[in-house]
């Protein structure tokens, strides 16, 4: 919907729970149920009650090394939106720091408004929304004042995040709630299964988050470490196709990723990238790590980058991380 259809100001429907996806354009896009579809289908209409709005504003500057997931994983470990807080809310998500994001990283944010309880989240559009629109569909679009908030518009509530302070974020298995910054974990998991990809993580900026960590690797003759099964699923064919223009595919392959075909794959147990047994450890940069949710093992998410880093670490690691150590053992006598 993104990469085709959806439009700043436009409103979109959907039966997934992650329709809200769209919203990174300046669009009202939520999730449905199937009667609720089938009458819109027909009718033309759709019935919702307006929710209250929770305004999220992303100050400071992005460190390097920081992505949009994250920014979110943050957001989820805050007490009060683990209480509830954002529940059928919709997110608005504005600040300094926004401008920094590119719309694929937008996405990240408004996608899993799913898991933040919202009933979706929305972007205000500007320049890199323009830019996207011209680069990616080749529209002209003139962005209009009334597309974003009034000034002095109300807001059940407003949380500010100081960006500049946020570090690679990994959630432990059983919820995407269950955030902390990969730097603190004093024990760090061995992994059995590496995933990128679904609506979250298969889009183009995912791939060169992906591919910034892979190629590195591979220059240094790196490989993913012999336990884990590293799985690269791209989110659609225009995404599949972006790859190949970009000529990553090498990197990917000399490392030993496996490359899947547009799905939805592993995030929603089906095919390569679910676990298969209980004992199995999995970093994924899916949305959700519910029990069972992507096979019987266990869970932990993380941005495309920290995937790709763990792979070839073979336990939880950041990009940094592995930068570091990689240095250090060429340096040791």
């Amino acid at each position: 919907m993104t990469e085709r259809y959806a439009l700043p100001g436009g409103l979109v429907v959907g039966t997934d729970s992650h329709t809200p996806h769209s919203g990174a354009l300046g669009c009202l896009a939520f999730g449905v149920g199937s009667t609720d579809m089938a009458s819109a289908m027909v009718t033309g209409l759709v019935r919702l009650t307006v929710p209250e709005t929770l305004r999220v504003v992303l100050d400071g500057t992005i460190p390097a090394g920081v992505a949009a997931k994250d920014i979110v994983l943050h957001l989820l470990a805050r007490p009060g939106i683990r209480a509830g807080d954002g529940v059928g809310k919709v997110f608005e998500f504005g600040g300094p720091a926004i401008a920094q994001l590119t719309t694929d990283e937008r996405t990240t944010l408004t996608n899993m408004t799913a898991e933040l309880g919202g009933f979706t989240g929305i972007v205000a559009p500007d320049a890199e929304t323009a830019r996207f629109l011209r680069e990616r569909r080749g529209i002209d679009f003139t962005i209009e004042a009334w597309m974003a908030s009034d000034a002095g518009a109300r807001y059940a509530d407003t949380i500010t995040i100081d960006c500049s302070r946020l570090s690679p974020m990994v959630a432990a298995p059983g919820d995407p709630g269950n955030g902390v910054p990969i730097a603190e974990l004093t024990a760090r998991a061995r992994i059995d299964i590496a995933y990128g990809g679904s609506c979250t993580a298969g889009k183009r900026e995912d791939f060169a988050q992906y591919h910034a960590v892979l190629s590195w690797a591979a220059r240094r003759g790196l490989r993913v470490a012999p336990h884990v099964a590293l799985h690269l699923q791209f989110g659609t064919e225009d995404v599949r196709e972006h790859c190949q223009r970009q000529g990553w595919l090498a990197a990917f392959e000399a490392v030993g990723a496996r490359m899947l075909q547009p799905a939805c794959g592993a995030c929603a147990n089906c095919g390569p990238g679910a676990s298969t047994a209980a004992e199995q450890v999995t970093v994924s940069a899916i949305n959700r790590n519910f029990p069972g949710r992507s096979g019987p093992g266990q869970v932990w998410l993380a941005s495309p980058a920290t995937v790709a880093a763990s792979a070839i670490a073979g336990k939880l690691c950041s990009f940094a991380e592995l930068v570091a150590r990689t240095e250090q053992a060429v340096q040791s006598p």
